[in-house]
């Protein structure tokens, strides 16, 4: 049955890009992907002008926005130019945008609604002072836009993609949805786990719809792990378990919603976006 299922793929991933130097991890993860799938890349590089800072400038402070323009400018040049050196040396094959005003969230989801997987970064604490891409980026693309992302940790060294995919499972919508959308990943995938809690009780009657069924129906063969009760520190066990099982993929719904430019997520999305030792793939 496994020969005769069709690989699903992506056709297009959406990367996102910014000055920091964990952006080149993000480039490579996302450019593999791109490869095996034999889909379009494009990256996006979206960074907040060092002008926001300023909201009412002093009429006699213009030589110093010149000065701050022209460095956004700059930068965003360099950053082009590592993209290209990069491009070269992996043979990577992209098309590249600017988001050239603010507000630079606003954009960037927009034109995610175009992709079938956003390629995103955790935020990194130790950059908040200079750092031009807000804190809550990932989260809030991923709620402006409905579509997956794959958040990327902010240091570590990865392995490439589909050697071990672990799904964090419950009885969500937020759950499915990442799942649905990890498809050609875990089509891909040598092993594949599923960690659930709890039972999943079911009221319907004879035969019943289980996510095991739709998941061989797309030549996934998946080992599950069923526990007790859901336990109040999921994100740290999920991470530990993860790292027991030597994945190099998690997948999990994201649980929260969007309110302007607040985010309210559940403890176990909170701690998986702060402690990320391994790439996230999530929907909301």
């Amino acid at each position: 049955m496994e020969d005769t299922i069709l690989k699903t793929a992506f056709q297009q991933v959406l990367v996102h890009i910014d000055a920091s130097p964990a952006c080149n991890a993000r480039i490579r993860i996302a450019n593999q992907i791109a490869q095996q799938c034999g889909a379009a890349l494009h990256a996006l590089y979206a960074a907040v002008s060092s002008m926001v800072s300023m909201p009412y400038p002093d009429p006699a402070a213009a030589e110093l926005l010149a000065r701050m323009l022209q460095e956004d400018v700059a930068k965003r040049g360099r950053t082009h130019m590592a993209f290209d050196a990069l491009a070269t040396e992996i043979g990577m094959n992209a098309t590249w945008g600017e988001v050239t005003d603010d507000p630079v969230m606003a954009a960037f989801a927009q034109q995610s609604l175009f992709a079938d997987l956003l390629v995103l970064g955790q935020h990194d604490p130790a950059h908040d002072a200079t750092h031009d891409v807000p804190a809550d980026f990932a989260q809030t693309i991923l709620a402006a836009s409905g579509k997956p992302g794959l958040i990327v940790p902010y240091t570590g060294d990865f392995r490439p993609l589909g050697g071990t995919v672990v799904i964090a499972w419950k009885d969500t919508r937020e759950a499915a949805r990442a799942v649905a959308a990890a498809i050609p990943l875990l089509q891909r995938a040598q092993r594949v786990h599923v960690l659930a809690w709890g039972s999943q009780e079911s009221t319907v009657g004879g035969v019943k719809l289980d996510l095991d069924t739709y998941l061989q129906r797309r030549g996934v063969q998946a080992q599950w792990h069923r526990d007790g009760p859901e336990p109040d520190r999921m994100g740290e066990l999920l991470l530990s378990r993860a790292c027991d099982l030597s994945a190099d993929l998690l997948v999990m719904g994201c649980y929260g919603h969007s309110r302007a430019r607040e985010w309210l997520l559940g403890g176990t999305s909170r701690t998986v976006l702060r402690s990320m030792t391994l790439p996230v793939l999530m929907s909301h």
